[in-house]
């Protein structure tokens, strides 16, 4: 975490202090912002490693600023909330976050989630696995994913992917012709700390059927009863 620039976007002023305190003794350097709309504004002419957010927030709330930042920024994104509602948490990852916090929540479960968001933003933009030249394409059947691109095509026709969604068919791609269980697909996808409902993984592979399967008449997604999912021709 040593040297990473964290903007966290908290109104209250005990909570956003201990988070400070917390991250710069890691050795990250951090900026408070208090209310919604200056937090567009300052991500849209400053550039972070990380975003920690909380959704209760005056001006905008995290959702909005969530959804406005993806519209110019990948910046990695973490929601922090008082409420442990899944519909929350699926609305929060499906507009572009990259995992979401209960409050309260221990020191070391945060540092573990910034680290584990951070990888896989390294890992997906090739950082650590060295690639470099060409573009990476992973594929089956008519299915494409440009992975430099962040595009996802069947034959000709783009297929339109929440963040979330395309996390998990990457890792699927990624994996394919290996059935991939629940657990995995949490601790990969969402984090290996991840401690919500197991059941957004199913909810998620509905979601790419609809959007690859249903809509394509072509099975890309099986499911191998009491194990797991696989992505295979």
């Amino acid at each position: 975490m040593k040297g990473r620039k964290v903007l966290i976007v908290e109104d209250e002023r005990r909570i956003a202090r201990f988070l400070q305190m917390e991250l710069e003794h890691e050795g990250c350097t951090t900026a408070v912002e208090d209310n919604g709309s200056r937090a567009c504004e300052r991500l849209a002419r400053e550039e972070y490693d990380i975003v920690l957010l909380d959704v209760m927030l005056p001006g905008l709330d995290g959702f909005s600023v969530c959804r406005k930042v993806r519209e110019f920024s990948q910046v990695p994104i973490i929601m922090l909330t008082a409420r442990d509602d899944i519909e929350d948490k699926v609305q929060g990852l499906d507009i572009g976050a990259d995992d979401y916090l209960t409050k309260p929540f221990a020191t070391p479960e945060l540092l573990a989630r910034m680290r584990v968001v951070l990888r896989r933003q390294a890992a997906a933009s090739g950082g650590e696995a060295g690639q470099a030249g060409g573009e990476e394409v992973l594929s089956i059947k008519s299915l494409s994913m440009y992975i430099a691109r962040h595009e996802v095509m069947v034959g000709n026709v783009p297929v339109e992917l929440t963040k979330k969604e395309y996390d998990l068919l990457e890792y699927m791609l990624r994996n394919k012709r290996t059935v991939l269980s629940r657990d995995q697909i949490l601790s990969n996808v969402w984090g290996y700390d991840y401690m919500g409902d197991t059941n957004v993984v199913d909810v998620y592979i509905r979601y790419l059927r609809q959007k690859l399967d249903d809509k394509f008449g072509e099975k890309y997604i099986h499911t191998m009863r009491g194990v797991g999912y696989v992505i295979k021709e």
